[in-house]
């Protein structure tokens, strides 16, 4: 009996002092542990708390549902941001027409260079400018007013905003070809309404001094709809109780919405910028079918179909595309401080 003790005390010895690792394959749940992974629990560890903070940063279904965004992720990168950075990439090299391919051994900027001593691009440059100016504010004041008459309770209010709303449906070929019977100079509506005041007839589309306003005119009539909408929906936000307190302070209608209820719009005005901004730079489709090639009048020349110029119709490759990177370069800029304010907002 008692060498039967000793010998069971030898063997818990035995197990204790001279195989330490024998104890330490043995875990609580039963399973056996790899001597390839002395500290498993480290990287497992390590990568709890890797998806602890990814949860935290980004949303506890992120990693759950990447197998439905990492596809789309990948073909956007390689057909929109990729193709952004090969085109810059043709930017940098002389590469014109088709007769050899691009040379990425001798990379320079010598075409941005060529670009700032180019009158035309700085002349196509500044009625960018001009247009996306001159056309968003006209497009948010016009729109603002138009909300207004409507959130007022007009008659035929649904009519209205139908009438209003409907030039956006129309795609930019016809808003030209529309505007080009418009402008006419012989038989144009334009002409034949100044004409009953004694004045014209002009040449809306041939004076390189009105050419640009009449294009600015002509967008903002399509557009004006849709600043319209954001705006009445703003509009329709703003509770009741802020319109009866300026009425009881003695505040007059116009002093009302100047002071109390326009500041209150701040939101929709932004986002209804930035898209219309984003609209004016896609311009060229306009301009194309306005006269039908890629030349447009004089005086209403742009990036945008100096870009296209520059690249179908001269084969001047690389120099269509630095112009296209610095169209993407102003588009950033419009964009890029809008992400920034909604994301200081935390609505992104």
């Amino acid at each position: 009996m008692r060498r039967a003790i000793n010998l069971s005390a030898s063997d818990d010895q035995r197990v204790g002092d001279g195989d330490e690792s024998g104890r330490d394959a043995v875990r609580t749940d039963g399973g056996v542990v790899s001597e390839d992974s002395p500290n498993p629990g480290a990287e497992s560890g390590v990568l709890d708390r890797l998806a602890a903070g990814i949860d935290d940063r980004l949303g506890s279904d992120f990693l759950e549902s990447s197998i439905f965004w990492i596809p789309p992720f990948l073909l956007m990168g390689l057909f929109v941001y990729g193709a952004v950075i090969w085109n810059f990439l043709i930017s940098l090299t002389d590469y014109q027409r088709f007769a050899n391919a691009p040379d990425y051994s001798n990379l320079d900027f010598e075409m941005y260079t060529r670009a700032l001593a180019d009158s035309g691009f700085i002349d196509a440059a500044v009625n960018t400018f001009i247009l996306l100016v001159a056309f968003t504010a006209g497009t948010l004041a016009v729109g603002l007013i138009l909300a207004i008459l409507i959130d007022r309770g007009i008659r035929f209010e649904n009519s209205f905003r139908t009438i209003y709303l409907l030039p956006m449906s129309l795609s930019f070929v016809v808003t030209a070809q529309f505007w080009l019977w418009i402008y006419n100079f012989n038989n144009g509506i334009a002409n034949r309404v100044i004409g009953v005041f004694g004045l014209g007839p002009i040449s809306w589309l041939g004076d390189q001094n009105i050419v640009l306003w009449a294009v600015i005119f002509a967008l903002m009539w399509q557009f004006s709809g849709y600043a319209m909408v954001v705006y009445l929906a703003g509009l329709r936000a703003i509770p009741d109780e802020h319109y009866e307190a300026a009425k009881v302070d003695g505040a007059s209608t116009l002093k009302m919405y100047w002071r109390v209820i326009i500041p209150q719009l701040k939101g929709a005005t932004i986002s209804a910028a930035v898209v219309l901004m984003v609209f004016g730079m896609k311009a060229f489709d306009f301009l194309y079918s306005l006269v039908g090639g890629y030349r447009p009048p004089n005086g209403a020349d742009i990036l945008a179909t100096k870009m296209v110029r520059e690249a179908y119709a001269n084969l001047n490759w690389a120099y269509g595309a630095a112009i296209a990177i610095v169209l993407f370069a102003m588009a950033l800029g419009v964009i890029g401080p809008y992400l920034v304010y909604e994301y200081r907002r935390n609505n992104l």
